[in-house]
């Protein structure tokens, strides 16, 4: 059951990459361009048992070219904490990429779409699968996902640019 969980925050932290990946940077820019640096926010996890607060923190490197984006994320609530990590591509509209989350052994890809500043997409790995929906504007964003076959029915984050 933790694990589950678990593999819905994963989701969770990748999503908050995905999201970030729309900076309403101009046309000839990546999609990328302006995210680099800390962001952090809040939400909550919605399970067959309840719901729970999310904290998070996250660091963003930023390719020269704004099409490609490193991410380092850190959430944790009052039952489990992760460390996710990955990389995102932007190319034609599309975006793809890899994450990893070492203390749960857990990786995966994803895949999915930019429409001016939403995002949709599938995140893929070998415990779970979930679909995300995100929408940015300015430094603030926010972020939905529904895991598939998990005790876990919604995950909603809100996420702030640091200053």
């Amino acid at each position: 059951m933790i694990f589950r969980t678990t593999s819905a925050s994963i989701a969770l932290a990748f999503a908050i990459g995905l999201l970030l990946s729309q900076s309403g940077a101009p046309a000839i820019a990546g999609p990328f361009t302006g995210l680099a640096g800390n962001w952090s926010g809040d939400g909550k996890l919605v399970s067959s048992s309840g719901s729970e607060r999310l904290r998070c923190r996250a660091n963003y490197s930023v390719g020269q070219d704004g099409e490609t984006l490193n991410i380092s994320i850190r959430c944790a609530s009052d039952s489990y904490k992760f460390d996710l990590s990955g990389y995102m591509i932007h190319t034609n509209g599309t975006i793809s990429g890899k994450w990893s989350e070492p203390n749960y052994n857990s990786a995966g890809t994803l895949s999915g779409s930019v429409r001016g500043s939403q995002i949709s997409a599938l995140a893929i790995g070998n415990t779970f699968s979930a679909r995300l929906s995100m929408t940015t504007g300015g430094s603030r964003m926010s972020v939905t996902i529904r895991p598939e076959a998990t005790d876990v029915k919604q995950v909603s984050l809100s996420l702030f640019r640091k200053r």
